[in-house]
């Protein structure tokens, strides 16, 4: 019986386009850069936990992308106007998933009650629902190693995450939001690495114009909640910063790079490494504690992380 040929992808670069030189993140390890996605990423659910203290969800991710619209344009004009229509809706309806479907079904689960562990632990199910889709939708084939290390990853999550985790008063339809926000990031996933337009747009044109994307329809329920005029207030234009600079520059710049030098299954498995950083994040914040079962849990986790790399490896051999 032969072997199952793995799903192949364009070959793509961290830089924008053809002939481009080679720059400083393309040289940097993939481990590494992987770290620093860990890092930024799990400070979203810390910064939107303070964010929120002081704004709805909507508003505060409606002003976080017109902040990083209006920090990046200046560096991506000459490049959206050399961009064709095509290539810019692409990665307008890439964005419109990864960042208003995720950051919408996150925030207003939280704002409904819902626990941030539950909603952190169902968000972070994002390598299971990306290899599902993988599987289901465009035929990727995984090894049973990588099966297992999603498997062995989500128990280790739920290992790190279990003091965490809680039942609340909120409508039951809300527990359904982080999962429908997973899904719409899986999806922008799947669509961003098979996408054969994604190496003729830069990184910062790419986050702009998903960021523009995101914040129309952000507009649209913010104002449906009330308007859209910012807090004035330390603590709101601080948790807008946070979520801006981190988790949103950060961690979605540093989840399209390792996506465009990896597959979807690894990038998004490294992710089950982000809710022991986002404990680590909030016992440095708020003083909340940590535990023994949560380095049991991060060593469970990085473990499948592991055994997902490993089978990439093998499948690349193959």
């Amino acid at each position: 019986m032969t072997r199952p040929t793995p799903c192949t992808y364009p070959a793509l670069s961290s830089g924008a386009g053809p002939g481009r030189k080679r720059g400083l993140l393309d040289a940097m390890p993939l481990i590494s850069l992987e770290a620093a996605l860990v890092l930024s990423w799990s400070s979203g659910f810390v910064g939107m936990r303070f964010a929120l203290e002081h704004a709805p969800a909507f508003l505060v991710v409606f002003w976080r992308c017109v902040v990083v619209a209006l920090m990046m344009l200046p560096f991506v004009a000459t490049e959206l106007r050399r961009t064709s229509l095509t290539v810019l809706m692409r990665h307008a309806g890439i964005g419109l998933l990864a960042m208003a479907g995720y950051l919408a079904g996150i925030g207003k689960s939280i704002e409904h009650g819902v626990p941030a562990g539950l909603t952190a632990l169902i968000a972070d199910l994002l390598p299971i629902g990306t290899a599902v889709l993988a599987t289901a939708c465009f035929g990727q084939r995984l090894g049973r190693l990588a099966w297992l290390g999603l498997l062995v990853g989500l128990l280790g999550v739920l290992l790190v995450s279990k003091d965490a985790l809680a039942w609340s008063k909120a409508p039951w339809w809300a527990y359904g939001l982080p999962l429908l926000g997973m899904l719409s990031l899986a999806m922008a996933t799947l669509w961003q690495k098979r996408s054969d337009s994604s190496a003729s747009m830069g990184l910062m044109a790419n986050l702009w114009v998903q960021s523009v994307a995101s914040a129309v329809v952000f507009a649209v329920l913010a104002g449906m909640e009330g308007g859209l005029l910012p807090v004035a207030s330390v603590g709101f234009a601080t948790g807008v910063l946070w979520t801006t600079i981190l988790p949103m520059l950060g961690g979605y710049g540093l989840y399209w790079i390792c996506l465009r030098r990896s597959s979807p299954t690894r990038v998004a498995s490294v992710l089950y490494l982000s809710p022991a950083v986002t404990l680590l994040w909030a016992w440095a914040m708020f003083g909340e504690p940590l535990s023994w079962l949560m380095l049991v849990g991060t060593i469970v986790s990085g473990l499948g992380v592991w055994m997902v790399m490993r089978d990439g490896q093998r499948q690349g051999q193959a």
